[in-house]
């Protein structure tokens, strides 16, 4: 016999749901005839798996432990190559990192590890979850960066967190902003407006001025910071989120993120490579900023949340002359951060 003592994170839920996760590999038909016989039952009665579960109801399973085994699945536990996460901000129900250059955002093969992967070893090692329980619960990252864009990612602690926060990126009800060095000078804000179509086959997108049979709509707003003639430092609004939306959004109006080898000028970046070994797209995620809420985040109401800007990215600026009067408010370094204002430091500011 083996109970399950429902959590937060498992509550409001309907219980064949919740059995469905704890004993993945049974048969629906499996599920509804154990219930019926009462070899599972809900606070010591018998249930029909439409109950909507409370935080503190129990659940048997007059089971022997090889059923139980053999219908779990494979282990949840959680083997990843230990790495320290910058974190930028954390609390009970979310957990914003910069995620570094390399790392994917979710998994694209079962042998990938993720962001999600990383987050769940470090809240095991913390205490915060137990592996039994994420056998009906998993936090998870709920925006996407491509793995060679580094950035804010935002996960979710707690089902709460991770409903909310999903709830607010579907929603487009953040304000997400990028940084990057593009080709050209750029003298003036903009507006752009136009329609994606990915390849499935090639992971390529192309930007069109007119919509066709599988597009989809786009629009990305960008502010140049810094430039000189043959570069500008642009601060990008990512209104809509699709995939490679900024780089090939960028690169269809001539303003190519500096390393994107899939749509930016390979001659140019070939230079950039040689000089300081620079592989891949200098796109960051860097700022996050939350509207007024109620419910569970509501203590994230207006506040801003900031990833300093990987070494690489301010060397590269910096020497291209294409940098903020107060660049320590932006970058990673050890002697810029001694340069930065406090709330960079911190990575969180309230407007």
């Amino acid at each position: 016999m083996q109970e399950i003592h429902v959590t937060e994170n498992e509550a409001g839920q309907r219980l064949d749901k919740l059995l469905a996760k704890f004993l993945r590999e049974a048969p629906k038909s499996f599920l509804y005839k154990m219930l019926r016989k009462k070899n599972i039952t809900l606070n010591g009665k018998k249930a029909g798996g439409q109950e909507k579960l409370q935080s503190g109801d129990c659940i048997k399973l007059f089971l022997s432990d090889e059923t139980i085994e053999k219908f779990s699945g494979k282990s949840q536990k959680v083997d990843v190559p230990k790495m320290t996460l910058d974190i930028v901000y954390e609390d009970q129900n979310v957990l914003f990192l910069n995620k570094p250059v390399g790392m994917l955002s979710q998994k694209a093969k079962d042998t990938d590890y993720s962001a999600v992967e990383y987050v769940i070893a470090y809240l095991l090692g913390e205490g915060e979850i137990e592996e039994t329980e994420l056998r009906t619960f998993r936090p998870s990252v709920c925006n996407r960066l491509d793995r060679n864009t580094s950035g804010l990612l935002a996960a979710g602690k707690s089902l709460a967190g991770l409903q909310e926060l999903s709830r607010l990126f579907k929603e487009r009800s953040l304000a997400k902003y990028y940084l990057c060095p593009v080709k050209g000078k750029v003298d003036k804000d903009a507006k752009i407006k136009g329609y994606l179509f990915k390849n499935e086959k090639t992971n390529k997108v192309t930007v069109l001025n007119h919509e066709i049979p599988g597009s989809v709509k786009i629009e990305t707003e960008y502010h140049p910071l810094f430039a000189d003639e043959s570069m500008t430092l642009l601060e990008v609004h990512l209104i809509t989120g699709k995939t490679h939306q900024i780089r090939s959004h960028l690169s269809s109006v001539g303003h190519p993120i500096l390393g994107d080898y899939k749509y930016g000028d390979n001659q140019w970046n070939s230079f950039y490579k040689k000089k300081y070994g620079l592989s891949h797209q200098l796109l960051h995620a860097y700022r996050l900023e939350f509207p007024m809420l109620d419910g569970p985040l509501s203590n994230l109401s207006h506040k801003i949340f900031y990833a300093p800007i990987p070494e690489l990215f301010c060397k590269i600026c910096r020497d291209a002359k294409i940098i903020p009067e107060r660049w320590g408010e932006f970058c990673n370094s050890t002697e810029d951060k001694q340069k930065g204002e406090e709330r960079w430091l911190h990575g969180i500011q309230e407007v």
